[in-house]
This record gives C-alpha cells, sequence and structure tokens, in this order.
C-alpha cells in the first residue's frame, strides 16, 4: 500500500523539480561546439537575411523567400523567426546554419509551435520540419541589400 504512494509521490516530486529547471525559449547555441569554422556573416551593408526554400505541398509551389535575422516572416499560415545564422569560414567547405522557430498560426485556432532547432543548408533532412502542407529548407545566410530581394521563382 505504502510503495505506489510513495512511487506517485516520487513522480510528482520529480517532474515538479524538471518543470523549474526547464528554460521559458530554448536559446540557439551553435550546432557544434566542435566546429569551429562555423561564424555568424561578416559585417556589412545591408541585413543579415536567411534565404529559405518553403514547398506548399497542397498545390506543389516552391517559393524561396528572405529571412531577416530576428523578425517574423510568413509563409502560408506559419510564423518563421530566423534566431541566428552562421556560415563556414572561405577556407572551409561551404555550409549556412540558420536556428529557426516556426509557428503555425491557423485561423481560428491556438498558435502551435511546430519547430525550434537548427537547419543546415547541406543536410536538410537531418533536422526538417514536420508538417502535412508545409516544408521548409535553408538555402544559405547572406546579407540583403537595400530593397527587397524577390520573393519568389
Amino acid at each position: 500500500m505504502r510503495l505506489p504512494l510513495l512511487l506517485a509521490a516520487l513522480a510528482v516530486f520529480s517532474s515538479a523539480a524538471a518543470a523549474q529547471t526547464r528554460p521559458t525559449q530554448p536559446q540557439p547555441q551553435p550546432p557544434s561546439t566542435a566546429n569551429v569554422n562555423l561564424r555568424p556573416i561578416p559585417d556589412g551593408p545591408g541585413k543579415r537575411v536567411a534565404e529559405l526554400q518553403g514547398l506548399d505541398k497542397v498545390t506543389a509551389r516552391t517559393q524561396r523567400f528572405y529571412a531577416p535575422v530576428g523578425e517574423a516572416t510568413r509563409f502560408g499560415t506559419l510564423a518563421i523567426t530566423v534566431s541566428d545564422c552562421l556560415v563556414n569560414v572561405p577556407e572551409a567547405p561551404p555550409e549556412s546554419v540558420a536556428y529557426l522557430t516556426i509557428v503555425d498560426n491557423k485561423p481560428g485556432q491556438a498558435a502551435e509551435k511546430l519547430f525550434a532547432g537548427w537547419m543546415f543548408a547541406s543536410t536538410p533532412s537531418l533536422s526538417a520540419l514536420d508538417h502535412g502542407v508545409y516544408d521548409v529548407r535553408v538555402l544559405s545566410c547572406t546579407m540583403a541589400q537595400g530593397s527587397s530581394p524577390p520573393s519568389s521563382r
């Protein structure tokens, strides 16, 4: 009789302690501390942006668009926020890595966080968005100059 009660109390205590130690927002950390080749885009004129490609599986249309670092960008019902965008040093093989937070804002429903993590341009399937209607992948990290770049091709 006491053992089940003790186990239930232990489970409640451990879940409450774990909930207190979890951070409220995941902080983007570089994808690997072993990869010293990744660095932020060098400063220059323009805004730091991630070039993304979205696929609408219903219409089978793809769209390339630029998402400024630190700002939300819309693709269909998705709100995509790029927290950081890193590239390899020039002497290393080309690579772009972006920390994305993707939230689905369907009309009449509560917002649903679908993805928060690093996406790699060279291996999009390594860390992919799992959604029935949309796919999003990172193409590159760059600096956008002047007027806004073309939103689709």
